[in-house]
């Protein structure tokens, strides 16, 4: 099974809450319904800027530990390494899950049918 590390922070970047989770949009949507629960109307958590998917339960689990240590220069660091400009990434998680959906419903070439259409 699937699991993600991801940090999500406000719009001012002064919060940077680090969490795991075993569906990320779902737990992005939970964060946009309950923009209040864990911290104060100030510190909306709403942007996702780091993730990573890790294969096994286990390694996920360690590798949280380890990022949650982490002070918030390192953390800093390390999602300026794949996101320099602090982008959301919501908006290309939904894009890639509304794509795949669509090929789940697109009838496949056959091999026989590639060649011949080649």
């Amino acid at each position: 099974m699937n699991s993600f590390i991801y940090i999500i922070t406000d719009r001012n970047r002064n919060c940077l809450h680090t969490g795991m989770c075993a569906d990320l949009l779902k737990t992005l949507d939970f964060y946009t319904q309950m923009p209040n629960l864990f911290f104060d109307s100030a510190q909306q958590l709403n942007r996702l800027v780091y993730f990573e998917e890790i294969h096994n339960e286990e390694m996920a689990m360690e590798r949280f530990k380890v990022v949650s240590r982490f002070t918030r220069s390192q953390k800093e660091k390390m999602i300026r390494s794949v996101n320099p400009d602090w982008v959301d990434l919501t908006i290309g998680l939904r894009y890639e899950k509304v794509s795949n959906q669509r090929d789940l419903f697109r009838p496949t070439l056959s091999p026989r049918a590639r060649v011949t259409a080649a």
